[in-house]
Parts: C-alpha cells; sequence; structure tokens
C-alpha cells in the first residue's frame, strides 16, 4: 500500500474518533511527547500546544491532497505523529533518524521543509496560485503561523497579496503570545484586543481575509468547526486559535523563558537538565554584559532570540539598551544602523543563518554607510540535531564580500571575550565575531604572535603553515604533533581575524612548502578561499589548499559526528598534509553538488 493511501486510510480513522477518545489520544500525544522529547531533546513547548489544533487539521483536511504548512516547522512532531511516523521518535534529530522539523525525504505530507519563520504564507501563496493555473479547485492550501512569526516582514508581504486575491488560503493563525518569549510590538496588543468581546475589526478582515475566532485552540470541536466552516468559505480566511504553549507539562508551563521552547535531556519529571559546562553563548552574555557597563553607548539587538543568544544579562542590566523587534532581522539590521548613526554602538546577536535574511541591510544600510555595528553571529558553522536549515555555514562567505567588513573567528574562550572587546571598538565599519554551538573549549595560548596573529605551534623545518580558523585550534595542534613524529615540520597559527585575509599570514605563507587552512564553515568563498586568493594575488607561489564543509546541505546530527566526517580531527588534517606534500588532491569528502531529484 502507497504512503498516501496509508495515510487516507489513517485520516479515515481520525475522523472516526468521538469526542472522549480524541480528548484520550490527546492526552497519549502529551505523555508521548514528554518522554520522547525530555529523552532525545528538541521542541517540546511548541509542540504540546499544537496538539489538539493539529488533530483538528488532520481530521478536516486530507493530507497530502489537501497542503498543510507548518511555519516555524518544528511544530510539527504532531503532524509527523498523526502521519505515521511514530515509531520513528526513538531516533528524534539523531544521525540518521528523524528531522525535527518537515523533511520531504520522510513523507508526502511534509510539502515545504521551512524552519525559519514566516515563510509559509508566501509558499501558500505559490502553491494557490499553481493550482490556479493547473484548473485544480477542490484543494485547500492551510499555513500553520504563530502569532511569534506574524512579527516578520515576509508575513506581512504576503497577507499584502493574498488579502487581495480570492484564492482559497487558510491561515490557522496559532496565537499563544510567545515566540521564545512573549510576543513583541503593536501586532501583540491587537492580537490581545482581539480576545475581548466586542472586538473591533481585525487588521485581517482589513487587508481582505475573513476572519474567525479566536476559538479554543485546545478545544477539537471549536477548531474543527472553525476550519471546516474556513475550508467552505472557498476566500483567503484565517482562523484564529489560541494556544497555550508547554501546555500539558508543568515545568513547561512554569517556565517564563520560553516555555521549554527548546531543550536538551531533561529529567521528564522535574524539567531539569544535567549541569553542563558554559557555552560560547554563556561567554559572550557574560563578557558583553560587562562592556555594557563600561560604556553606556552599547546597545544590543536581537530578533526574537534575547535568550538564546545570551543577551539575559545584559536586558537585566540595561533594560533601556536592549531591542527585542521579534522576527525581523531586517528591521532589527537597520535600525541597528539607526542608532550608529545617532552616535550608538549597536550590538546585534542572532544565529548565524538568520543574518542570511538580512544580508541586503548589511551590505546597504551598513556598510555602504561605514557604520561601526558589531554582529555576533551564534551557532556558526556546524550546529548539529537542528539540521540543513540551521548549520551556520554561509556567513563568512557572504559577509566576506561585504566592503569595510571585517570578521573574526574566536578559539577559545578567553579569545571570545578579548576579540569582542576588539570588535565593540572598532569605529570605521562592521564588525563580525563568530562562534559556534557547544560547550567552549579549553584556553589555548599561543607560543608567539606576529603582527596580532597568534602563534600556536612550531616544530621541526617550515614545511607546513597549517592556519586554524576559529574553534580548531585543538585538532590542529593534534595534527601537527603527528606530523612531528614523521619529522615534517609544522607551524599553527590562529589569525584571530579572518576577513579580510590578514597580511601578515599571506607573507608568512611564502617561507612555507605548503599552506592549509582548517575552517568549521563553508570551504567555497570561506576564510581559507580569501587566503588563498591573496596569496595568488601577491605573486606567492606556495600552494594554499582549504579544508572546511562542502557546498550542500548537511543532514541532522552530533557536531562531532559532522566534524568528524568532514575532517575535523588530527589524523584526518595530517593525512591532508601529507598528501598536499606529496602533490596528491588533499580535499577528498564528497562533489559539493548534490544528485539531482529523480
Amino acid at each position: 500500500m502507497t504512503e498516501a493511501r496509508t495515510a487516507t486510510h489513517r485520516s479515515r480513522s481520525l475522523r472516526q474518533l468521538g469526542s472522549g477518545e480524541l480528548s484520550a489520544l490527546a492526552r497519549e500525544i502529551r505523555e508521548f511527547l514528554i518522554a520522547t522529547v525530555c529523552r532525545q531533546g528538541g521542541h517540546l513547548g511548541p509542540n504540546l500546544g499544537v496538539v489538539e489544533l493539529t488533530i483538528a487539521l488532520h481530521r478536516v483536511f486530507s493530507s497530502p491532497e489537501d497542503r498543510i504548512l507548518f511555519d516555524t516547522g518544528h511544530q510539527a512532531y504532531v503532524h509527523k505523529i498523526l502521519t505515521g511516523r511514530q515509531e520513528w521518535f526513538s531516533g528524534l534529530r539523531t544521525r540518521g533518524g528523524l528531522s525535527g522539523y518537515p523533511s520531504q525525504a520522510e513523507s508526502v505530507h511534509d510539502v515545504i521543509e521551512n524552519s525559519h519563520a514566516s515563510t509559509a504564507l508566501s509558499y501558500a501563496d505559490g502553491l494557490a496560485r499553481a493550482d490556479e493555473l493547473a484548473g485544480v479547485r477542490a484543494r485547500s492550501v492551510v499555513a500553520v503561523v504563530g502569532d511569534g512569526a506574524l512579527t516578520g516582514g515576509m508575513c506581512w508581504e504576503a497577507l499584502n497579496n493574498i488579502g487581495a486575491s480570492h484564492r482559497p488560503i487558510v491561515l490557522v493563525l496559532n496565537d499563544n503570545g510567545r515566540s521564545y518569549g512573549p510576543t513583541l510590538g503593536g501586532l501583540a496588543a491587537h492580537l490581545r484586543d482581539l480576545r475581548t468581546p466586542g472586538a473591533t475589526p481585525s487588521i485581517f478582515e482589513q487587508l481582505g481575509f475573513a476572519h474567525l475566532g479566536p476559538v479554543d485552540g485546545h478545544d477539537v470541536a471549536a477548531v474543527e468547526r472553525a476550519l471546516r466552516e474556513a475550508r467552505g468559505l472557498r476566500r483567503p480566511v484565517v482562523v484564529h486559535c489560541l494556544t497555550q504553549k508547554g501546555k500539558g507539562y508543568a515545568p513547561a508551563e512554569s517556565d517564563d523563558a520560553d516555555r521549554m521552547h527548546a531543550i536538551g535531556v531533561i529529567d521528564p519529571v522535574t524539567g531539569v537538565p544535567p549541569a553542563v559546562r558554559p557555552t560560547w553563548t554563556d561567554v559572550f552574555g557574560e563578557e558583553i554584559a560587562a562592556i555594557g557597563a563600561e560604556r553606556p553607548d552599547v546597545v544590543c539587538l536581537t530578533a526574537a532570540m534575547l535568550l538564546p543568544t545570551g543577551l539575559g544579562r545584559f536586558a537585566e542590566r540595561f533594560p533601556d539598551r536592549v531591542v527585542d523587534a521579534g522576527i525581523a532581522e531586517q528591521h532589527v539590521v537597520t535600525t541597528a544602523a539607526g542608532l550608529a548613526l545617532g552616535g550608538c554602538r549597536p550590538v546585534v546577536a542572532v544565529y548565524s543563518t538568520f543574518l542570511n535574511r538580512a544580508f541586503d541591510q548589511v551590505v546597504m544600510d551598513v556598510a555602504l554607510h561605514r557604520l561601526p555595528v558589531t554582529f555576533v553571529l551564534d551557532r556558526a558553522g556546524v550546529t548539529g540535531p537542528d539540521g540543513p536549515s540551521h548549520h551556520g555555514v554561509w556567513d563568512v562567505a557572504l559577509l566576506a564580500a561585504v566592503p569595510g567588513l571585517r570578521a573574526t573567528a574566536p578559539r577559545d574562550p578567553r579569545r571570545l571575550r578579548e576579540l569582542l572587546r576588539e570588535a565593540v571598538g572598532v569605529t570605521s565599519g562592521p564588525t563580525v565575531v563568530r562562534f559556534p554551538k557547544s560547550v567552549a573549549g579549553e584556553e589555548i595560548e599561543a607560543v608567539g604572535q606576529v603582527d596580532g596573529v597568534d602563534v600556536l605551534h612550531r616544530s621541526g623545518p617550515e614545511d607546513v603553515l597549517l592556519v586554524s580558523i576559529g574553534p580548531n585550534a585543538a585538532v590542529c595542534l593534534d595534527a601537527a604533533r603527528e606530523l612531528a613524529v614523521d619529522g615534517i615540520g609544522v607551524t599553527v597559527v590562529d589569525p584571530r581575524w579572518i576577513v579580510p585575509a590578514p597580511r601578515v599570514v599571506v607573507a608568512l605563507a611564502g617561507r612555507y612548502r605548503l599552506v592549509l587552512t582548517v575552517e568549521d564553515g563553508g570551504r567555497t568563498g570561506g576564510a581559507g578561499s580569501l587566503l588563498a586568493q591573496a596569496v595568488t594575488d601577491a605573486g606567492i607561489a606556495v600552494p594554499v589548499h582549504n579544508l572546511g564543509l562542502p557546498r550542500r546541505f548537511l543532514p541532522h546530527a552530533s557536531r562531532q559526528e559532522l566534524l568528524a566526517e568532514h575532517g575535523f580531527s588530527g589524523g584526518a588534517i595530517s593525512a591532508a598534509v601529507r598528501a598536499g606534500l606529496a602533490g596528491e588532491p588533499v580535499y577528498r569528502h564528497d562533489p559539493d553538488l548534490p544528485p539531482e531529484r529523480s
């Protein structure tokens, strides 16, 4: 039996359940989610909040014929359970296991793989237009969008177009009053007003949508009635559902920070995680708060990521100097530009992958004006179990093209503190500080310094210059020690500042038989590519080889597994050095281009 036919039988069975059975199903799903996600880690709070809503969706609409799209796809766990993937949850977010986001490879029910916010309505607009052009009349297109995601500009661009059309798109507004923290701004106030009796017409109606609700998003029957009415209208409709993030799990319901939005492994009874060492984010949070105490001109900005990016301590101490604009990276970056024009020293803290969304603003609103805005990119490089959309592998390649921009990649906590202070002190243009999602490693002291470049190791003749980018110093030192056993001389340097390519490293390159760069980021256009081009431009004949991540989307797995697979170990690096010295190919991983879809 095909997956689509199996799904049809499953949805028929779901539709035959009575109210008592539906309540029992919702309870069982919550119990399963709590047990599984607490054991594996993942997005708990968002999924506990959409149990009844998702059950109602699958009772009213016939997936995959009807297209159900989940904005910020981390709220799709219940959808996965209802579409036959419950047994896969034992491998949630592990290598080869169930993705934490919608995945086309997993199921025909996962139409889009979006896991960045505010995109589903634009997908819905395109799908509905395609159906219209193809003469498809019976299909529904449904986008489940949170009120937090509605703070993103793309939603409003889509609403503007959809509302003026006649196409039957159903926007299920999952209104829980939060993204990570409480939803901010005028939209949040308007949604609060809509919850009161006798509310004025909604902004959705003024944009051309019918507006049904608000309804209790934890009442399957109420949601189902509203969805059936919406489907029958055959026009743009908002079904406004009020839900509680983290519902049914006391530790999540009482978590003021983010209702256990995303968790690691925790005790399912207490909700308490095991003790962990400080992360890179923790180190940044401490240091930016210290800088804020010294510099009243420093203002920190983020896009619905205040606590995840480490700004909690700064916000507590300097609440009037922190800006959380919601899921609005473009707005945040240009707001930072305005602050800089006004004499402030803005620090924008976002995940590396989310800065992609504001590249134009970095170029035209910040760099063109030579403004001293510092971008702190958390989750840079391989992030691990969140998968392809969350690996922060594009930032260096994108930002290296920005005129006047300087970027740094600290190797250890002490260097993060030092380089953050250096970045905030730059007045000639934008700066970037990037670091990974992991426990901050041990400090690695330099054995010398050459014009601001740290020398971490010297041994034997000048055979190989090993350039360690960011938190790769430990494996580079492992490789140097292995090579020393064979009498191969290695110098390991940490440039500290990686964009533009440091002139001193270019000059050093000419003294060696081989240069090898190692970076936890995209190999194409990365720091190694910049150095190779600079060496060539300087007329230096030494071969420069780059170890990094390939130009393809990496799957979800642990950070350690992915790094090991792509050559980030002392043994793999030393083997690459030996190959390079022998004139053999150095980069041995899969071709950058993936196979085409059949």
